[in-house]
């Protein structure tokens, strides 16, 4: 069909896009909206444990530590983050999984342990662990660093890694540390307890320490609780069952740091003008872990059982690492280089000079 308009020809027939645009239109509008995707857990879940799956198998074939591991990993598809029926999952992993891994550790330690380290060791885990918090505090401030990513590096090499690294940065929050340094950091943590495992047992037998001093020195300075355990036992029996009472001491004071650390830096919301009781009110998850340590203390768990809560606590961690690492912003990452290193670094050196001291000190 042919028009004359202001002197030209219109040949319609050579526009057909203007009819398959209008029929489009009315398509669309009798169309239904698609109905909305119901949020649930299970995406992110669901992703996370498939993750952890190949964490676990890499390290076990391989013998690289399994957190270090599902970190690299969860780094690698920080890409579904994007997608917004993920987060449900995500947030339930790194935070309610992260929770019930601490207090599922509480089955580890018991008071008679702590006890029979005797007065003067444990006094000096305690010199040593605050000497490696306020290491981490000082590295944060010579790297430029926030205070609240020193207290992050030295609270997880004073007490157990990973684990005390989740349970402070619940009381850190992410409004004053982004995820991104966060998994930065517990990447460095990982890799520095790795190094120690190795290294550790090698530097005791060069200097000719005894199982009590090399249990001592392995147990007071390596971050992760199973790498504290192989490597004592690296060095001898003796020293394997003397690290293990020093490493499961310094656990049980993780939910004191916890305490100690919340009130001294506040809520992450700013509730610094609320009442004295509601700014000393323990997260949960604290208070359950003391719980459970009471009733580990004051009843005999069966080994097996205890072995079954330790592999579901190191699960549980394992997903919620996954998780923040998948949250993460690699872009954030490249940003930072490796200035969150230098805090773990200099708290890492510290942990092992100050125990190598005492070690030598309480011969």
């Amino acid at each position: 069909m042919e028009r004359q308009n202001t002197g030209q020809t219109i040949d319609w027939d050579s526009l057909p896009s203007a009819a398959d645009l209008f029929g489009e239109i009315h398509l669309a509008e009798l169309t239904p909206p698609p109905a909305p995707v119901r949020e649930t857990v299970f995406h992110g879940l669901a992703i996370c444990a498939i993750a952890a799956a190949a964490a676990a198998w890499l390290s076990e074939h391989y013998h690289f530590p399994i957190i270090l591991l599902g970190l690299l990993i969860g780094l690698s598809l920080s890409f579904v983050a994007k997608d917004p029926r993920s987060h449900r999952g995500l947030d339930f992993a790194s935070r309610t999984c992260l929770r019930l891994g601490v207090v599922l550790l509480g089955l580890q330690v018991t008071f008679d342990q702590i006890g029979s380290l005797g007065p003067k060791p444990f006094a000096a885990l305690i010199a040593i662990m605050t000497a490696t918090f306020l290491a981490g505090i000082v590295g944060a401030r010579l790297a430029g660093q926030s205070r609240y990513t020193g207290i992050l590096a030295g609270g997880a090499t004073a007490i157990c890694g990973a684990s005390a690294a989740m349970a402070l940065y619940g009381i850190i929050g992410r409004e004053r540390l982004s995820q991104s340094q966060f998994a930065i950091t517990l990447v460095v943590v990982s890799v520095a307890s790795a190094l120690a495992m190795s290294l550790y047992p090698v530097i005791a037998e060069n200097l000719a320490l005894t199982d009590s001093q090399a249990g001592f020195l392995i147990g007071a300075s390596i971050h992760d609780v199973a790498q504290a355990i192989g490597g004592g036992y690296a060095f001898s029996e003796s020293a394997g069952s003397y690290a293990t009472i020093v490493k499961l001491s310094r656990v049980a004071l993780l939910a004191p740091v916890v305490i100690v650390t919340g009130i001294a830096i506040g809520s992450a919301q700013g509730k610094g003008d609320a009442p004295l009781w509601k700014r000393l009110a323990l997260p949960w998850f604290i208070l359950a872990f003391f719980a459970v340590v009471l009733v580990n203390s004051m009843i005999t768990i069966p080994e097996p059982a205890r072995d079954a809560a330790l592999d579901g606590s190191k699960g549980l961690l394992l997903l919620a690492v996954i998780a923040t690492a998948m949250r993460s912003r690699l872009d954030l990452l490249l940003e930072t280089g490796l200035k969150p290193a230098i805090p773990v670094a200099m708290a890492t050196l510290v942990s092992f000079v100050a125990s190598l001291l005492f070690a030598l000190m309480l011969a």
